[in-house]
Order: C-alpha cells, then structure tokens, then sequence
C-alpha cells in the first residue's frame, strides 16, 4: 500500500540547514498496521507527513496505492489525498462547529447531497462509538471523544490510509488502549491500512504488526513487533524495550547493592527471557527439579505480543557450582536467553 524510496527531507540552507528525514525505505502491506517510533526530533513526524506530501520530500519517491505522489499535479494530489485520513496528537477541531459539523466539513465537494452527508457522519459517529455527541461542541467533550470526532472525520471520504501522528499522546492511560482498541477495530472491519507514529513502545506493542525505529532522521532498525522485542539490535532499540519492562530494575538495585541483591557464597542472579513464541514447558521449574537447584524469583514480566508470550524473570540461583552450570546450559538449550548479571565468585 506504501512505498518509500530512499526519501529525505531537508530545511534551511548552508549551516541552518536540517537533515529531518535521511534516505529512509519502507515497505507498507496493505492492511497492515505499521508503527514508526523515535524519540522525540527522531523525525518520524516529518516522516509520516511526506507520505501524504504535507511535506514534499527533498529526494526520493512516494507510492501509495500504485500512485507515485510525487509526480502528481497539484490536483491530482488533492484527490489522492482524499484517500489518505490523518490524526492528531492535538485533534485539530474547529470549536464554533458541532462534532457533526467537523465531520461533514470534511465532505464538502464529495457531491453527497445534504441528506447523504448527514446520513454518512451518524454512521461514521456511531462507527467511532460517539453516535449521541452529535449536537455536542469540542468544548464539552473529553480528549478521548475529542479524538474519536478526529478519527470520524479522517474516515469520511472512505480512506485506504489512515496516518496517526502521536495519536494517543494527549490521553491518559486508559483512554489511549480505548482509542488503540477502535483503531485495531476499523483496520479488522475495514481492512484500512493504518502507520502509527508514537514515542511510546507501549503503543506500538498493542496493536502495530511490524515496527521501524527511527533516530537522527533515519530508519536504523525494523522488523515484526515479536523480533524487535526478543531480540533488539540498535541501542535505541533497546532503550526503548527497556521502559516497557520492570526486569531493568534490577540493575539499579545491584549498582545500589540494595539487600535484595545481596547474595550468599555460589550464588548468582539470572535474567532469563523467552526467545521462542512457543513458551508451553514449565522450564524454570523443570531446572530446578532436574538440577537440585532453587531458583528464586524476584522480578517477573511476561506479556503477549501477537499472540506469543515475551518478557522473562529475574532470579537467584543457589545450588552446588556444577549443577547450576548444568542447569543454566539446559535453559540454553531450551531457548531461553540466560544473562548473568551477579555473581557471588566476582562479586
């Protein structure tokens, strides 16, 4: 559905000039939901308005449902641009217009008579689970609301591309899996392909099949969200999996030697995490039988991105040296990622 060819997008000249978007590829599959995710000034804002030429890339070719938008004219742009729905981190609705209003704005020229255009904005309200706001302004509705009016309208001229660029930032915690819920909901039910800009790991990890990383306006590392998780090449990356997750924690406590990190002799503390999607045997319990070793857990973090569990445990392992050696080599063998991070013989 997208295609992006080596695009970059510069501003300014000479010493004020800024690289927002360098050389960046991506492949988009129709129906898909893609995540694009960089901390802020990464450029993935600059990014994801070059796909609907909001901003028009400094180099490089922009395809979109077989159309390459970059060789458009100036009207052919503005009908392709129908097709392609966009929200916002700060919803964009006009406060002197109902939420009905703000939807059929979007219709003007669309040749629905008043009838059809009033007819299409109640479904469209009700699609977005906001049907008895019709009559209501902005003003009296909650950001959640405020940014499901945004999602109705982006829908009313019938997209194949929906763009949300930081959709959920401005909401609390709730309200964002709410509004992540619908727009998994309307890609299921309209198989509209949608590319999700955030900053937010969490974000992406809901609901986004696949995920490129992007720092200093380029993309550095991309793939399914499963193998990004498991495995994350880039320290952006890795950053970035770090605050979805409690089991980083325990390095604090072992710089701060918190008593709980505090080991005895032949002891060592363990960060074991699942490489497989499939995680059905009880390892850590079978280890420890197996070995004659106990196996205490003290951090745990285990989540289900699509439909594979991810995460591990932190725990002390006490034994006899040989056991545990033996142990740790059968939790390898298993696939299960083994990093010692203490060691009573060093510590």
């Amino acid at each position: 559905m997208i295609e992006l060819t080596h695009v970059s997008k510069d501003f300014g000249k000479g010493q004020q000039e800024v690289h927002a978007v360098r050389d960046v590829s991506l492949s988009i599959d129709k129906g898909e939901i893609f995540g694009i995710i960089g901390f802020s000034g990464a450029g993935k804002s600059t990014l994801v308005r070059c796909i609907n030429l909001l901003e028009r890339p400094t180099a490089g070719t922009v395809m979109v449902d077989n159309k390459d938008l970059t060789a458009l004219s100036a009207r052919e742009l503005r009908q392709a641009r129908k097709k392609i729905g966009m929200i916002f981190q700060h919803f964009n609705l006009m406060p002197s217009r109902t939420v009905a209003g703000n939807v059929a704005y979007s219709m003007r020229g669309s040749g629905l008579s008043r009838k059809e255009t009033a007819d299409k904005v109640a479904r469209l309200l009700e699609l977005v689970g906001i049907g008895d706001k019709a009559n209501a302004y902005p003003s009296q509705l909650s950001g959640g609301q405020k940014q499901r009016v945004a999602i109705a309208r982006a829908l009313a001229n019938d997209p194949n591309v929906l763009l949300c660029d930081e959709a959920t930032s401005a909401l609390d915690p709730q309200t964002t899996r709410s509004i992540l819920y619908l727009l998994k909901h309307l890609n299921e039910t309209l198989g509209i392909t949608i590319v999700l800009i955030t900053h937010e790991m969490a974000v992406v990890k809901e609901i986004c099949s696949r995920v490129a990383v992007m720092e200093h306006g380029s993309v550095v590392e991309q793939g399914d969200i499963f193998s990004i998780f498991i495995s994350p090449k880039q320290p952006v990356t890795q950053d970035f999996i770090r605050t979805t997750s409690n089991l980083q924690k325990i390095e604090e406590l072992i710089a701060e030697n918190a008593p709980i990190t505090q080991l005895k002799p032949g002891e060592l503390i363990v960060r074991l995490s699942y490489t497989e999607r499939n995680t059905s045997e009880a390892l850590i319990s079978s280890a420890s039988r197996q070995f004659e070793i106990d196996i205490n857990i003290i951090f745990a973090n285990i989540e289900s991105v699509q439909g594979a569990p991810i995460g591990g445990t932190v725990a002390i392992i006490s034994g006899a040296r040989e056991r545990i050696t033996a142990a740790i080599a059968y939790l390898i063998e298993k696939n299960v990622g083994v990093e010692v991070l203490k060691d009573a013989r060093v510590a």
